[in-house]
């Protein structure tokens, strides 16, 4: 009994150090089972698409479509979880992924593959305000920085684990069939992702009946945002012209265009060593941020950012690459730390729209860079690279002049404002 005891008592512990509740544990295994089936297909969308005859300027049209659907459906998700409640949103941004994946299972070209990717590719984007609201909602203060990471962290273990088996479905199967045996298995774990969900995320309050309705217009809710965090945002504009210039091409530059190409299973090694990356600093970074400033950590995060297109630009065998990659996950560094700011600077009442504007903004602008992505790799691969290099020494330099702080709490007064709410 006394070691029963105690077992509950450490994991108890444990589960309040990184701010695991019933809803974000809930939250958190949709994230992995949505996210594992989204990314043992996505992952291979450029190849997919170039075996169904699709050329490079098709690739370059997927990403920017990414983007793009990315900056408009973040805002409406945002609005949608404040409107009618975390739970209800995230039901209907399943259903909606789900019929994309049915889309590309039963129709095997390029073009349905653009047409459903317009109902699945976007589903981290269009749930994150949603996500990132019920984390404010359910955690103290002086744990949200540790709840955005924990989702940060679990959401990487889909990207880690999704493209080797896609990997491995490609090659039992082929580039063709392989890819759309993994959809068909994207769409099984969405169902159970969307029964887990409703079974354990709490019923909970829209914004409106709680006080003012939510604001639609994301005009009028611009006027709200901070100063601090319209800096970050021009900032981080640049940094991910620097991430999106080449980021459908990636893939390709490893598998056919390197002198010696890896292969669907290699680089599905090499994603698991970046997100295995990722997920060792996420944890200690979250805990140093709650108690210093979060500029130093995001201004880290935007300089491997910057060094990852010029790394791989000189990475032409496995060995290499596997440097490369472990550089592309440390990029994650101060990510979490950036989401958290970015809902501390937002408003009470409409949070998660204010979270989606940001992305609405910023990805809105940046979904030109995978488009000119393209147009560049059609110059040469090293064309593509070095340019994102050279924006994302302009955004690295330019949030190190004009990025902005937020005061830091001291544990006492942290605690004393979170007693009196």
């Amino acid at each position: 009994m006394a070691i029963d005891a105690n077992m509950t008592t450490s994991v108890g512990r444990i589960s309040g150090f990184l701010g695991l509740q019933r809803s974000t544990v809930g939250v958190l295994a949709m994230v992995v089972l949505v996210g594992m089936g989204e990314y043992m297909a996505e992952r291979f969308l450029p190849i997919y698409i170039m075996a169904l005859g699709g050329g490079a300027l098709a690739v370059g049209l997927l990403q920017a479509m990414d983007n793009l659907l990315s900056a408009l459906y973040s805002f409406p998700g945002g609005y949608l979880a404040d409107r009618i409640g975390t739970k209800r949103s995230l039901l209907v941004f399943n259903l909606v992924a789900m019929a994309g994946f049915a889309l590309v299972i039963v129709i095997p070209s390029w073009q349905a593959v653009l047409v459903g990717a317009v109902l699945f590719i976007s589903w981290s984007a269009i749930s994150l305000p949603a996500t990132m609201s019920l984390i404010y909602k359910v955690l103290p203060a002086s744990k949200r920085t540790m709840g955005v990471t924990m989702h940060s962290l679990v959401r990487r273990i889909p990207m880690a684990l999704g493209p080797i088996a896609g990997g491995v479905f490609i090659g039992i199967c082929g580039e063709r069939e392989g890819v759309r045996l993994a959809f068909g298995a994207a769409l099984a774990m969405a169902v159970a992702a969307l029964l887990l969900q409703q079974w354990m995320i709490q019923e909970d309050k829209p914004a409106g009946a709680r006080g003012p309705t939510p604001e639609k217009n994301p005009l009028k809710l611009l006027r709200l945002m901070n100063p601090a965090m319209k800096s970050l945002l021009a900032t981080d504009i640049l940094i991910r012209f620097c991430e999106q210039i080449p980021y459908a091409f990636v893939v390709i530059w490893c598998m056919k265009t390197i002198a010696a190409p890896v292969s669907a299973v290699q680089f599905g090694l090499l994603t698991t060593v970046e997100m295995a990356t990722a997920v060792l600093v996420y944890i200690p970074v979250a805990y140093l941020a709650d108690r210093g400033g979060k500029k130093p950590f995001v201004l880290m995060t935007f300089v491997f950012f910057t060094l990852f297109p010029l790394v791989l630009l000189y990475s032409r065998s496995l060995e290499w690459l596997i440097v490369a990659f472990v550089l592309r996950g440390l990029k994650e560094f101060g990510e979490p730390t950036r989401k958290a700011l970015i809902m501390d600077l937002s408003p009470d009442g409409c949070k998660a729209g204010m979270f989606g504007l940001y992305y609405l903004i910023r990805d809105v602008c940046v979904a030109v860079a995978a488009l000119g992505g393209a147009v560049l790799w059609q110059i040469s691969p090293e064309t593509n690279l070095i340019t994102a290099f050279v924006f994302g020494v302009i955004g690295t330099l330019g949030f190190a002049v004009f990025g902005r702080d937020l005061p830091v709490l001291s544990p006492v007064i942290t605690k004393e404002a979170h007693h009196g709410r």
